[in-house]
């Protein structure tokens, strides 16, 4: 994954000039991943390409921001009927919309090690505000960050013509971020 730390950074950037650092994700430690389910049976997958700037300081969560830039033509699952599907304009029609993002500003601590913040995803050429709960625990100058994010693929036009029912692959998604950064002097 080239992971300039988009989604972590996203998770982790900051509070206002003076307080806030700035977070590089490490890309051999991180992974931005999706899940669904096609005729019943669960399927998984991740973008080996993307970037993720946050800025985060822990005394001040809600001043926070993080912008994750992905790849669509990146997504793969390891399998060739679905990876070559993916990229088509059915699914991401990654040669019209390549790059999907999510911007957010300010993180909501919601107790112990979880937060939540509310961003938007731009998928497809549509918008749309989408919560992302997830957990951070800071050891020193590194973070370790995990969320899971639900989403329902049509809303972002993702399935077109026959996909768009449910009937062979389930609406309801999900986006799974597994990432650790390192704060930057």
């Amino acid at each position: 994954m080239r992971c300039t730390s988009m989604a972590a950074a996203a998770l982790l950037i900051g509070a206002g000039a003076a307080q806030a650092a700035t977070w590089t994700v490490d890309p051999a430690k991180s992974r931005l991943g999706f899940t669904g389910s096609q005729t019943g049976t669960p399927f998984s997958g991740r973008f080996k390409t993307w970037t993720a700037a946050i800025d985060f300081d822990p005394a001040h969560p809600e001043a926070g921001r993080v912008s994750v830039k992905v790849d669509t033509a990146s997504a793969s699952t390891d399998d060739p009927q679905k990876d070559e599907a993916l990229p088509t304009p059915d699914w991401f029609d990654a040669s019209s919309f390549t790059t999907a993002t999510f911007d957010a500003a300010g993180f909501a601590p919601k107790g112990g090690d979880a937060y939540e913040t509310t961003g938007k995803l731009t998928l497809r050429g549509t918008a749309k505000d989408v919560v992302l709960p997830f957990t951070l625990t800071l050891t020193g100058d590194q973070a370790h960050a995990v969320g899971h994010a639900k989403l329902v693929r049509t809303d972002f036009g993702v399935g077109q013509g026959a996909w768009t029912s449910g009937d062979y692959v389930a609406l309801d998604v999900a986006v799974d971020l597994d990432l650790v950064a390192t704060r930057q002097p």
